[in-house]
C-alpha cells in the first residue's frame, strides 16, 4: 500500500511545501534494502524505515535551508566551546535487528567521538550518534520518538519550522527538557533569532551568534 502526505503540523495553509513524503506500508526488511540499493547514494531523496513502514522524503527548500542552518548553528557551538565533534549528515543508520533504519537530517558524535573518529562507524559495534535533528515541517507517519529512542540515541532535537524541542533520552524513552544535555545553556532562543537574523544575512549572522557563544564561554571561565 502507498500513500502521500502532504498534511502540514501547526503551519499555516498559506505556508508553502517544505517537503513532499511517499509512505509505503507492509514493506519486509529485505525489500526495504532492496529498494535502499537501487536508489543508491547520488539523490537528495532520505528514507526511513520502521518496521515495515517505509517513508520516503523529497526535501524542499524551507526544510533544506532549515536543516543546514541548525547543522551551522551546531558547529559554531561545539567549536567555541571546544568540543570534538564526527559529522554523520544524513548517513544510513541501519539496525537490522530492530528492523529500522533512518537517514535523518544531522546526526553528530560528541561526546562519544574518540570512540569513532577516525573510522567507519558500525552501528553493531559502536555506540549510536549522540545528537540527531530533524527537521519534520510537514505530517510524517512515523514515530520518530519511538524510533530514535529505541536505537538508543542520546539526544534528539525536532524543528517543526516554528519550534525546536529537545528530547533526552531517560529510562529507554524520551523527556521533553528546556536546555541541551550536550551544550547545557538554554539555546532555543538563540536558535530561533540566528535562524530569523540568517534570512537577511547568514554571514553577519554567523559572526554574531559566535561572539555570543564566545562571551558565553568567557563569562563561564570567570565564574
Amino acid at each position: 500500500m502507498v500513500s502521500t502526505t502532504n498534511k502540514l503540523s501547526n503551519i499555516p495553509p498559506e505556508t508553502t511545501l517544505a517537503e513532499q513524503r511517499v509512505v509505503f506500508h507492509n514493506i519486509s526488511w529485505q525489500a526495504y534494502e532492496q529498494i535502499l540499493a537501487g536508489l543508491g547514494e547520488s539523490r537528495s531523496a532520505r528514507l526511513i524505515y520502521d518496521q515495515g513502514t517505509l517513508e520516503i522524503t523529497m526535501p524542499l527548500e524551507e526544510h533544506e535551508s532549515a536543516t543546514r542552518l541548525i547543522e551551522l548553528f551546531i558547529r559554531i557551538l561545539v567549536e567555541e566551546i571546544g568540543l570534538k565533534i564526527k559529522t554523520m549528515g544524513s548517513t544510513t543508520l541501519n539496525r537490522p535487528d530492530l528492523e529500522r533504519s533512518a537517514e535523518p537530517d544531522n546526526c553528530y558524535y560528541i561526546q562519544n567521538q574518540p570512540k569513532v573518529a577516525g573510522k567507519k562507524v558500525n552501528l553493531n559495534e559502536d555506540p549510536p550518534p549522540d545528537l540527531i535533528v530533524e527537521v519534520d515541517i510537514t505530517h510524517t507517519d512515523i514515530n520518530k520518538l519511538n524510533f530514535y529512542a529505541s536505537m538508543g540515541v542520546p539526544e534528539f532535537w525536532r524543528y517543526n519550522g516554528q519550534i525546536l524541542r529537545i528530547y533526552q533520552l531517560q529510562d529507554h524513552q524520551y523527556t521533553e527538557v528546556e536546555n541541551s544535555p550536550t551544550f547545557s545553556w538554554t539555546i532555543k532562543e538563540r536558535l530561533y533569532q540566528f535562524l530569523q537574523d540568517c534570512q537577511v544575512d547568514e554571514v553577519q549572522s554567523s559572526k554574531a551568534f559566535r561572539t555570543w557563544v564566545q562571551q558565553q564561554v568567557q563569562s563561564q571561565n570567570t565564574l
